[in-house]
């Protein structure tokens, strides 16, 4: 009798501790890559600013409350490209393209770099997210919930969203990052918009093992500015390990990228340019096809790829990805 209430007494404890890991949500790999995942914190308090905003080259002026109307941003240089689509700038059912990848297309690093992707490519990831076949997660819960790019694209018309898709896909990309290779970086707040900014008067703290992406100025990306870039913070020796990665499959730990995305990864046919891409986009694309939140026949060849990774990997990769000319 002993024996028998011993082993249910084992069996209930297992089955507690099964129970406990299914709850306890994403993976502890999952929770170090965090920060690829941006998660908006309490924001700092700030007065009122009802005042116009300017940027360099531009004549127009907006409202901060205007700049950040998600179904109609801000369109600072509208002589620099022709008619646009509605969807950029013109959120019906969902938010305006612009919003987050901006009229270049350059986009910012919670969202993606479309300039000048394959426009059958940037139509198979639309189907991908409509059909959620490829996962948009919100903070680092890939295998849990899909979110704002699988709204959006379950929300607009076909027509709509080719005639935005070819918009992007006629744009030539920009350097759009300086990468550096540091031991530290500025301490950092992510906004409510899942952009980090620096935190005022934080001092710096240990890049460690992660990819710390700021903007060159923080003021013009808060308005939208199609011309301002980013930085990256960079581990040092990541843009070095990531090229030999990327150059020659790191002796069998993966497979060279240009195989697949051409020289100096700037596309091959349908298939995406990846040089000059946010980098912690390219840490969240790795490890969303590692742990199976990408399932698209797309994302199928990347799964041999990736198999191998490590988090470290992924930095490197990412690291030196961005570090390429785009064009």
């Amino acid at each position: 009798m002993k024996k028998k209430l011993a082993l249910a007494g084992l069996l209930l404890a297992l089955a507690a501790v099964a129970y406990s890991q299914q709850q306890s949500g994403p993976s502890e790999q999952a929770k170090t890559l965090i920060w690829a995942y941006p998660v908006p914190d309490k924001a700092p308090p700030a007065a009122a600013d009802n005042t116009p905003k300017h940027i360099p080259g531009s004549t127009k002026a907006y409202t901060q409350a205007q700049i950040d109307d998600q179904f109609n941003p801000p369109d600072w240089f509208p002589d620099e490209h022709g008619p646009l689509p509605r969807l950029l700038t013109r959120g019906v059912q969902a938010q305006a393209c612009a919003t987050c990848h901006l009229i270049s297309g350059d986009g910012h690093p919670e969202s993606a770099d479309l300039a000048g992707q394959p426009l059958e490519y940037m139509l198979r990831q639309m189907a991908d997210f409509k059909n959620n076949l490829r996962k948009d997660p919100q903070a680092y819960e890939a295998t849990q919930r899909a979110s704002r790019m699988n709204v959006i694209a379950g929300g607009i018309s076909d027509e709509d969203m080719r005639e935005a898709v070819k918009y992007f896909a006629s744009l030539n990309p920009q350097v759009w990052y300086k990468v550096i290779e540091t031991q530290t970086a500025p301490k950092t707040w992510v906004n409510g918009g899942r952009m980090r900014l620096p935190l005022v008067g934080g001092g710096t703290e240990p890049v460690g093992d992660r990819i710390v992406t700021l903007p060159q100025d923080p003021a013009r990306v808060e308005s939208r500015d199609p011309h301002s870039g980013f930085i990256a913070y960079v581990p040092i020796g990541s843009i070095e390990k990531g090229k030999a990665l990327v150059t020659t499959g790191g002796e069998g730990k993966t497979i060279a990228c240009a195989t697949c995305h051409g020289e100096g990864l700037k596309g091959l046919g349908d298939i995406p340019r990846i040089a000059g891409v946010h980098p912690i986009y390219v840490v969240r694309q790795l490890y969303n096809i590692q742990i199976g939140a990408n399932t698209s026949t797309a994302a199928a060849p990347m799964k041999k790829v990736v198999e191998k990774l490590t988090e470290d990997d992924m930095v490197a990769i990412a690291a030196y990805t961005a570090s390429l000319p785009p064009r």
